[in-house]
């Protein structure tokens, strides 16, 4: 995850104060800030930039988005919908382990790019997205991991994404267009350029026959320590060395430190540790915090002890590990204190639910002049219309 985007905050402070809780507040000048940064890095290496899609899916900004961007990476049928409908005219790639032969019948409808996640699914939906002019290819394995976190790692031991060396079958490429992989989260350049000397050595004797490739996503290009340099270089190899067009699908990296939660203090239970109940859940509106696990930042706040009045955040749901973490800040909190999250753009409004009825945040976009619009309302329908 990023820094939280806090650098501007000032800016902000009156914004924080006004707007309703809980509710995600999506800022256009910082994902404008991100998007020249992946524009301009885009047109400097010739290759394609899309937005994946299951890190940031708020179609308020798509048309934002299809101004700087190639198009959008999908992992399904209704994703790829929702680029078609809100980024006509632009890219739109499609991956998923498995495909339903009748999301199949419309994918190839909307998709250009199809990458299927073994020679099997080819053999299966491979002539019918040729048949409506899909560039199709197939996602790979390298079995080499540079990350720690076991959950959000391809690579792992018995995973179930991507061909491996042993399993791939070179007579059945006719057809196939292009190689994806896509291994990384969350990192810097330097596991990329590892990684891609593992496909070579793997996978490299088929990349002249191939016209594309797909670095996947997971690359967090618009962090500050990210080195660029090393990205266009490892670029430049494919496309020099075998003639390949390159594609990259970063998500985090287009909102990244863009969006913030707005929650309120709603009670504080005294315990060892003060722990003040917000009106926003970790479970159910940032679920990272819990399946990464991930400490996000907060406004105002150090570390535990850091800060002269040291709290845990926690939601209100019966869960009792629905604790957001232990911070300390420079006064103490009060029914009513304002808890402002960063980084909150990213794998929340995607991911979030409504366990134990809680109420789903609303939606605010604030335009490059600072004034904010809340862009959906969710209430007790939204809940209901999930159960039967």
């Amino acid at each position: 995850m990023g820094e939280g985007g806090f650098g501007t905050h000032e800016r902000y402070a009156s914004l924080f104060s006004a707007v309703p809780t809980p509710s995600y507040v999506v800022m256009e000048d910082l994902l404008r800030r991100n998007l020249s940064i992946l524009r301009d890095l885009q047109q400097a290496m010739g290759a394609h930039v899309l937005l994946a899609q299951k890190a940031f899916s708020m179609f308020r900004f798509y048309p934002l988005v299809a101004e700087y961007l190639a198009g959008a990476a999908a992992s399904g049928l209704y994703e790829a919908r929702l680029a078609h409908e809100e980024m006509p005219g632009k890219e739109n790639h499609v991956f998923s382990p498995a495909f339903k032969r009748g999301d199949m019948e419309e994918i190839v409808k909307i998709a250009d790019h199809i990458v299927f996640n073994s020679f099997a699914q080819w053999e299966k939906h491979g002539a019918l997205a040729l048949a409506h002019g899909c560039s199709c290819g197939l996602r790979i394995n390298p079995e080499y991991s540079t990350q720690e976190h076991a959950i959000y790692d391809p690579c792992s031991a018995g995973s179930r994404l991507g061909v491996k060396r042993r399993d791939f079958r070179p007579e059945k490429l006719k057809g196939l267009k292009g190689l994806h992989f896509h291994t990384l989260c969350e990192q810097g350049a330097e596991p990329l350029a590892q990684t891609l000397e593992v496909v070579e050595e793997k996978f490299g004797e088929w990349l002249p026959r191939m016209e594309w490739i797909n670095f996947g996503g997971g690359h967090h290009i618009t962090r500050k320590s990210y080195d660029i340099g090393l990205l266009k270089r490892c670029v430049e190899k494919m496309q020099k060395k075998y003639g390949l067009e390159v594609y990259i699908e970063p998500g985090e990296a287009i909102a990244l430190d863009a969006g913030f939660l707005v929650a309120e203090v709603l009670e504080i239970v005294e315990n060892d540790t003060p722990v003040a109940i917000l009106d926003t859940s970790a479970a159910c509106h940032m679920p990272d915090v819990i399946e990464m696990p991930y400490r996000p930042p907060v406004l105002g706040a150090g570390e535990a002890g850091e800060k002269p009045f040291t709290c845990t955040l926690a939601g209100p749901t019966c869960l009792a590990g629905d604790t957001i973490g232990t911070y300390s800040f420079d006064a103490p909190l009060a029914v009513g204190s304002r808890v402002i999250f960063g980084d909150m753009a990213i794998y929340t409004m995607v991911k979030n639910n409504t366990f134990n009825g809680m109420p789903l945040p609303s939606i605010i976009s604030v335009d490059a002049a600072g004034a904010w619009q809340v862009v959906r309302r969710f209430g007790y329908e939204d809940f209901k219309m999930r159960l039967s």
